[in-house]
């Protein structure tokens, strides 16, 4: 089982506010300053963001992506708390006053228990900072959510990516220091990498202080420059043993107060060219816990042994 072996959002959740909280994705029209030509065009070599954004609700005002993602929610569980997932390009991006709008318009859903932001680490500055502060304050679940990616500056070069680690260690220190949990996005199998720099990437951002991480296996989807460099046999994806392999030795080494947002990452067959194996969520998330239990071990369990110095196992009644 899942929580078992990773401290997972869903169970945090759960544990937090008493019963299931689901989140409800929403693209609220942002764009990225790397896409809009203050950092660059084209945005980063690997980035389609309908492969993020299944359902495609881009042109759905923000009201009916709210009413279509309880309905959904709805028809699969009996779940009547949500938190409102600002998912699509970089959604600090605006004025303040605009942010407030949306985020206004989205904690006024009957049962809405937060905000969940995905953004850029260089779009974060004080003011927005001090406007999710204010909703974390009045009791809401807030999350600011970086996408960080690797801790190498040469490989951020390599996608495009338009800021570097600085950035990051400015957005995440200020966030925590206002009590907003940050949680870090990591992609494993960039080009030019191995599996040891996803792992160092790993110890860097724990080093700088984390809440949570999202680990995604880079895929290559339609109309990036990934799929032109793929297509050249310029870049090679990870084969599912090797992604399985990495993301059980990063959840081994994580403290178990951190909070697994994700371990891995989809994209939709429509948009999908390789590898085929990330057309699938429960298959690489059944295969990593599979990995862990044949190891005895879940997530923390290294950083234990090294912090102890002891050689520890993994007990548990799981059959």
């Amino acid at each position: 089982m899942l929580s078992q072996r990773v401290h997972t959002f869903g169970q945090y959740l759960l544990n937090k506010h008493g019963e299931r909280v689901h989140k409800i994705a929403l693209d609220a029209g942002f764009t990225c300053p790397n896409r809009d030509g203050s950092k660059g065009i084209g945005g980063c070599t690997f980035c389609n963001n309908h492969s993020f954004s299944p359902n495609d609700r881009k042109s759905a005002p923000l009201a009916e992506q709210l009413a279509s993602g309880r309905r959904g929610i709805a028809r699969r569980t009996r779940a009547s708390k949500y938190l409102a997932y600002f998912q699509a390009y970089t959604n600090t991006y605006a004025q303040v006053d605009q942010l407030r709008a949306l985020y206004d318009q989205a904690l006024a859903v009957d049962g809405m228990v937060g905000l969940s932001v995905g953004t850029r680490p260089d779009c974060v500055p004080d003011r927005v900072l001090d406007l999710l502060a204010e909703y974390r304050d009045r009791g809401m679940e807030v999350w600011l959510e970086l996408g960080l990616q690797s801790a190498f500056d040469a490989s951020l070069a390599r996608v495009n990516r338009g800021h570097g680690l600085k950035e990051y260690i400015t957005a995440t220190l200020a966030a925590r220091q206002r009590g907003l949990p940050v949680c870090t996005h990591l992609i494993v199998g960039l080009p030019g990498e191995d599996p040891g720099e996803a792992l160092n990437s790993l110890d860097i951002v724990l080093d700088i202080g984390t809440d949570g991480l999202k680990l995604h296996p880079l895929h290559v989807v339609k109309g990036t420059q990934l799929a032109n460099q793929w297509r050249k046999g310029e870049y090679q994806p990870l084969a599912l043993t090797d992604y399985v392999a990495v993301a059980a030795d990063m959840i081994e080494r994580t403290p178990w107060d951190i909070v697994y947002h994700r371990i891995t990452g989809t994209a939709p067959a429509n948009l999908l060219l390789a590898p085929g194996w990330c057309a699938g969520k429960w298959p690489v998330v059944n295969a990593i816990v599979a990995e862990l239990k044949k190891r005895g071990s879940r997530q923390g369990q290294v950083f234990l042994r090294h912090n102890s110095g002891q050689e520890g196992v993994f007990n548990s009644d799981e059959s």
